[in-house]
């Protein structure tokens, strides 16, 4: 499944009607979950259909949700029910999780027309929304395959449409190399070619002006159009760092994909990363380097390219020595790696991307010679198109 996110442009009149849909379906989304709250109290137990099943009795409590379409309101209690099982299936792990909250105006965001309800004129940039109307799409590049799903998001004033169809994978061709990739906080990645990629750190850069728009809206006053203005100009910030990161992951993956018939990596627990110790540093680091959104797009750019994704159990990757095998302990400041047994040396970072690779593709422990890294900065990387060669050449 592939997904394409494009801008919609609504006229007044369809604006309003996807905001008052968009409300109703966060007054059901909020409803069905107080039910869910009761049953529990009561010692009922409700199932998905259960759920279901009162949406016809709460539009006539709620006439506005007969103007949404009907498949829509039932994404609605799908989408709660998957959170709710997402949770419970977190907790199982031994994970702090909190609860699925009650939504308050404006925090609803999307709603899902799966299946139906939808139709796109790609040629004419128009997509048609039951119960809404025609709205200008503008389409930067046609869908290929199956549609199967629209999405429309409001993110800030913007309105988008992710839409999902199923394609059938088109294989590139084989290039007979293979690589190891180690992430990391200090470098983005590190790979056994030896380049060392820089982390952009997109969040970190923009933290002051966060911090000083926050300070401004502290100051504002409840329900002002002042405090409206700059939680604008808050979401602003936040929408562009998010698509500054998302263009250097994309970016990084597609070069790898395109240029490796293997990849190896970690099968990393970034969540548990995330909640492990007490370093909020480093918790924010992790987040902001997005290591599970770009081993995501590695698996469905492979998948897509008939390329192999290799997961490797990231258990003593930066301990085990890449050239006879040793385990050498290593704390999170020694960043060179120096085996007392072989002699071997080299940054800590390329050492567990070759761990990574030699586990990957079940290669024996060999010695190898020391290499120096190649640095390659976001610039490089972000001035790169998605057919870009790879960083240096091998």
């Amino acid at each position: 499944m592939i997904s394409y996110k494009y801008p919609i442009f609504p006229n007044k009149a369809t604006l309003q009607k996807l905001a008052e849909a968009l409300d109703a379906c966060r007054w059901l989304h909020n409803k069905l979950l107080e039910r869910m709250n009761d049953a529990i109290e009561m010692g009922i137990k409700l199932r998905t259909y259960d759920t279901q099943n009162m949406i016809p009795s709460l539009k006539l409590e709620n006439p506005k949700l007969n103007l949404v379409y009907s498949k829509v309101l039932q994404m609605v209690n799908y989408t709660l029910w998957s959170s709710i099982k997402g949770l419970s299936a977190s907790k199982k792990n031994g994970r702090n999780v909190g609860h699925i909250r009650f939504k308050g105006y404006g925090w609803y965001k999307t709603m899902n027309y799966n299946q139906s309800g939808f139709r796109l004129d790609q040629d004419h940039g128009l997509l048609h929304l039951s119960k809404i109307g025609d709205i200008r799409i503008k389409m930067h590049r046609k869908i290929k395959g199956c549609i199967k799903a629209t999405l429309i998001k409001r993110e800030g004033r913007q309105w988008f449409a992710i839409v999902q169809a199923d394609q059938e994978p088109e294989p590139l061709p084989e290039t007979g190399k293979s690589i190891g990739l180690d992430v990391g906080l200090k470098s983005f990645v590190v790979d056994t070619d030896g380049n060392s990629v820089e982390n952009p750190r997109v969040a970190e850069k923009s933290a002051d002006k966060v911090a000083n728009a926050q300070r401004k809206l502290a100051r504002t006053e409840s329900g002002s159009n002042n405090r409206q203005k700059i939680k604008e100009q808050i979401n602003k910030i936040h929408a562009r760092v998010n698509h500054q990161r998302d263009d250097f992951l994309h970016k990084l993956s597609r070069i790898y994909v395109n240029n490796y018939d293997n990849i190896c990596v970690e099968d990393l627990d970034v969540k548990g990363l995330k909640e492990k110790g007490r370093n909020q540093g480093m918790h924010r680091g992790i987040h902001d380097a997005s290591w599970s959104k770009f081993l995501f797009m590695l698996s469905y750019k492979a998948e897509s390219a008939g390329r192999k994704l290799i997961k490797v159990d990231p258990r003593d990757t930066t301990q085990r020595c890449s050239a006879c095998g040793s385990i050498v302990k290593k704390e999170l400041s020694d960043r060179v790696h120096e085996c007392p047994y072989c002699g071997f040396s080299c940054d800590r970072d390329y050492n567990a991307s070759r761990n990574i690779f030699l586990a990957g593709m079940e290669q024996p422990v060999a010695p190898i010679e020391q290499k120096p890294l190649h640095h390659v900065s976001v610039t490089q990387v972000l001035a790169m198109k998605w057919e870009a060669v790879p960083f240096r050449a091998r």
